[in-house]
């Protein structure tokens, strides 16, 4: 989280991040916690079934997107949630943001995929979020709040974000400059290979 925030990816009251341990328990960003000064005291520890193991913190309001996508995906472990900027802003465009224009992008991104608004922290929120990932997605836009990331680790899923954020921002600027080139579908499908897609 303190990455997060220092790369400005996040507020200060935004964004969570969660990472489903060995035995099943999962340990989440707590309620209400400062993103830029966050120690390990300020990490709340959920059971496998959700039950709150840290009765003197409160889990994140996102809490039950984070357990319906670890309970739906067992492939995920690491969950990262934020509010980066640039990818922040397809999320409210009629826009797509586009992983073909940079080689970088869609080896570690492949195709982001886009979930359905739903009030923050409702079961309506978890079902669009954790129902729009597939089998190969890494990161998705959420309509108008902001960018959730999954991998096997918490540096994976932070990286996918980060670099889905970077693409956003190539994007932006390559529309200003206007005639930008996309990778071919033989480049695609070589890094598709590369990356045992």
């Amino acid at each position: 989280m303190t990455r997060l925030y220092q790369q400005k990816l996040t507020t200060t009251s935004g964004g969570n991040i969660s990472l489903r341990l060995v035995d099943g328990t999962v340990v989440i960003t707590a309620a209400a916690t400062d993103k830029g000064r966050m120690t390990a005291a300020d990490v709340a520890v959920m059971g496998p079934g959700g039950e709150n193991r840290t009765p003197a913190l409160k889990p994140s309001s996102e809490t039950a997107m984070h357990l319906e996508i670890l309970r739906r995906h067992p492939r995920v472990q690491a969950i990262v949630h934020a509010h980066p900027p640039a990818a922040s802003a397809f999320c409210v465009a009629d826009r797509r943001l586009n992983s073909h224009l940079i080689a970088e992008a869609y080896a570690l991104v492949g195709e982001p995929v886009f979930a359905p608004y739903a009030l923050t922290g409702t079961a309506g929120l978890a079902d669009s979020v954790a129902g729009s990932i597939g089998p190969q997605t890494a990161c998705v836009l959420m309509e108008n709040h902001g960018v959730l990331a999954v991998g096997r680790s918490l540096l994976e899923a932070f990286d996918r974000l980060e670099v889905l954020d970077n693409l956003a921002r190539i994007q932006i600027y390559a529309s200003v400059l206007g005639d930008a080139r996309e990778l071919s579908q033989e480049r695609l499908r070589e890094l598709d290979d590369l990356m045992g897609r």
